[in-house]
């Protein structure tokens, strides 16, 4: 099975990537660390005290990752996936059976935590390195439209969430991958889609 890790800060395009290239892959299934936040009451309490709680580990539910995670990995198949909904701090499990699953394909903000079950060495890094600007204007227009947060809330978030993700990259820049791609541009990923097969054997 290969397994790709997507990379990079909030509002980058990890996800619309992800989407793109399950579309050229045959067998391929998505890993969204972005619905597997942690839900009920102690979850609600603390992403209202702790600034940013979204971007840290501590809002991560690693324990339900891993589950889903080692089962794909042992069986080569997945019969459910679950939706996070930011509104409501609730998340939906959806059932829908992929077998014979080639390609996994890991992202969010959490993907690099990975590694704690799977070498790096096994898995290839796609990064999304796209300017902080960018990033803010997609994270602003989406927190208003689906998350419920004022423009001005977002803005604040995302920059603090943008230092949390620098930090967090340092602790994985000794990290060996089988190969990292570095995508900076609209025409890298325009190039990365068409030409998945050569990057990813």
């Amino acid at each position: 099975m290969k397994i790709l890790i997507i990379n990079g800060p909030s509002g980058s395009g990890k996800t619309t990537l992800s989407k793109n290239i399950l579309c050229k892959l045959n067998n391929a299934f998505i890993l969204n660390t972005d619905n597997y936040y942690k839900t009920g009451i102690n979850s609600r309490i603390l992403s209202r005290l702790i600034f940013c709680y979204f971007d840290r580990k501590i809002s991560f539910n690693f324990k339900l990752f891993k589950e889903d995670l080692e089962n794909i990995l042992k069986n080569k198949k997945s019969a459910h996936s679950y939706i996070y909904d930011f509104k409501n701090k609730k998340i939906k499990k959806e059932y829908e059976k992929v077998e014979k699953i080639k390609f996994l394909i890991i992202e969010g903000i959490f993907s690099k935590e990975t590694i704690k079950i799977i070498p790096g060495n096994s898995c290839i890094l796609i990064q999304l390195e796209k300017s902080r600007n960018l990033c803010m204007q997609r994270v602003i227009e989406r927190d208003s439209l689906e998350r419920g947060k004022s423009k001005y809330q977002a803005k604040e978030e995302f920059l603090k969430s943008w230092k949390l993700h620098s930090k967090k990259d340092k602790n994985y820049k000794s990290v060996k991958f089988q190969k990292k791609i570095f995508i900076k541009s609209r025409s890298d990923e325009e190039s990365l889609i068409k030409n998945i097969f050569n990057f990813i054997n």
